[in-house]
């Protein structure tokens, strides 16, 4: 009996609503290559990739999975694959290159292709503005430290509502802000290098201030579809029972977790304890009016879920979960493991039972202030050959996907610990693999596998897994 054909399958899809949907995500910026065509600017990512040292093995961008010229067979794979939704990514410097002025028709030209092969394969776009290409002339004038980055972001975001506002099915304005905030500007392992560490916090406010603006933006251009944002979400746990443990945990917790949704669903940012409040002197008076623009009503909330986070008190090792930094050890608090879990290839532990708690969490938290939820990301790296002859086993991440996937709808069924939870959708990262930041090509995620040097895709067993489960869904 083949993956396609198990009782597993069938019982999972026995389980998904039929308004429940099935998707894939991707990042334009990991895929598309192509970096200086079609009158593309640069990001501060193609200069992050320029510096030495900052991509394991040397890797370049530059031509990905080369998906710029190869947009019609990537939708085709979807096709097969037979999902429900894309959720993809706008390259900010392909639409406008400079970040202000004149937006690029080739640019623009090259999304109406992909959104319209997208809905003639009966597949519905959702539409990611921001996953964390800025561009580059923006990111010299201090990029998300700087206020008007959030008054360009708006602005890009009304020319996107414009041109695609008719087809878009789902708009989401940022991709995890938090990883822009600890990875790029606090940590220094993504771009722009910025190791700041709690002073990297204006960044936070003023990619919160863009999404509301982004969203009035989009609003007013009185766009078809759905309008949210999406945050990676983990539950931080204190490593013990010790006081300074759990203190530093709910500080953590309040600086990847709550000090993005709070502002975002409840139009105030959280209250710090006194101790640590110098911790957070970066943040500022913030005025009303800038918490209204971020309160906007949604229409739904992107929860992208890889792993739980535990916290030690103490300095710890110069790493983080996507890299070396030396920023980490001047920390008075670090990552502990969870010994009872296996690994990915990134080293993060498989944790499907706290996806549960987490919506528990959030619904807690935010009550009927909280939207229907997507689980915008949900994947797995883990050791594949570069160059491979026929589809692959990838057991682990079959079993990653359908155990994550389980999870969540025992979670949120009737009798369930997130029963109150409306969960409308779960989107696999991703399609294929691709260039994973600073991580380069080391780290494969993709359900379908690229041979970087050929560009050949060749579907993974994991992909006709998900597609089993899509046609047995819909069978």
């Amino acid at each position: 009996m083949t993956v396609q054909d198990s009782v597993a399958v069938q019982a999972l899809a026995a389980r998904l609503g039929p308004d429940f949907q099935l998707g894939v995500a991707s990042a334009a910026f990991q895929i598309e290559g192509s970096l200086a065509a079609g009158g593309r600017g640069p990001s501060g990512w193609d200069a992050f990739v320029e510096k030495p040292g900052s991509i394991q093995d040397g890797h370049s961008p530059a031509v990905a999975c080369d998906h710029y010229n190869r947009t019609a067979e990537d939708v085709a794979l979807m096709r097969t694959l037979g999902i429900d939704s894309y959720r993809f990514s706008l390259s900010w410097p392909r639409i406008q290159p400079d970040g202000t002025g004149p937006f690029n028709s080739e640019g623009l030209d090259f999304y109406d292709r992909l959104i319209d092969q997208l809905l003639e394969a009966g597949i519905s776009p959702m539409a990611t503005l921001y996953h964390w290409d800025t561009p580059l002339p923006l990111e010299h004038r201090g990029g998300w430290l700087n206020r008007s980055t959030a008054e360009r972001f708006a602005d890009y975001a009304a020319e996107a509502g414009r041109r695609f506002g008719d087809r878009v099915a789902q708009w989401v304005t940022l991709n995890e802000p938090v990883s822009v905030t600890l990875n790029g500007y606090a940590l220094g392992v993504h771009a722009p290098g910025h190791d700041l560490l709690f002073d990297a916090l204006p960044a936070v406010h003023h990619q919160l201030l863009g999404h509301g603006l982004a969203v009035q933006a989009l609003r007013a251009e009185s766009v078809r579809g759905g309008v949210g944002v999406t945050n990676l979400h983990s539950p931080v746990r204190p490593a013990s029972r010790l006081a300074t443990d759990k203190f530093l945990a709910n500080i953590f917790d309040l600086v990847l977790n709550r000090v993005y949704a709070d502002p975002i669903l409840l139009g105030r940012y959280p209250k710090v304890p006194l101790v640590a409040r110098p911790w957070f002197r970066a943040l500022g008076k913030i005025s009303d009016a800038d918490l209204q623009a971020i309160h906007q009503p949604l229409d739904f909330y992107g929860l992208n879920y890889y792993y739980p986070v535990k916290v030690a008190t103490g300095r710890g090792p110069a790493e983080s979960p996507v890299g070396h930094t030396d920023a980490m050890v001047k920390m008075p608090f670090h990552m502990a493991a969870f010994p009872e879990y296996t690994t990915t290839g990134f080293g993060w532990p498989v944790a499907p039972d706290h996806l549960g708690p987490l919506l528990r969490e959030l619904k807690d938290r935010y009550g009927t202030a909280l939207p229907p939820l997507y689980i915008t990301e949900s994947g797995a790296s883990f050791p594949e050959p570069d160059h491979v002859s026929g589809p692959i086993n990838d057991a682990e991440r079959i079993s990653y996907i359908a155990s994550h996937l389980g999870h969540a709808l025992d979670a949120t069924a009737p009798g369930g610990i997130a029963e109150d939870v409306e969960l409308r959708g779960y989107y696999v990262w991703t399609l294929m693999d691709n260039f994973e930041w600073a991580a380069g090509y080391s780290q494969r995620f993709g359900l379908v596998h690229v041979d970087f040097d050929t560009q050949e895709r060749t579907p993974k067993d994991s992909y006709y897994w998900y597609q089993a489960v899509s046609r047995a869904r819909k069978g």
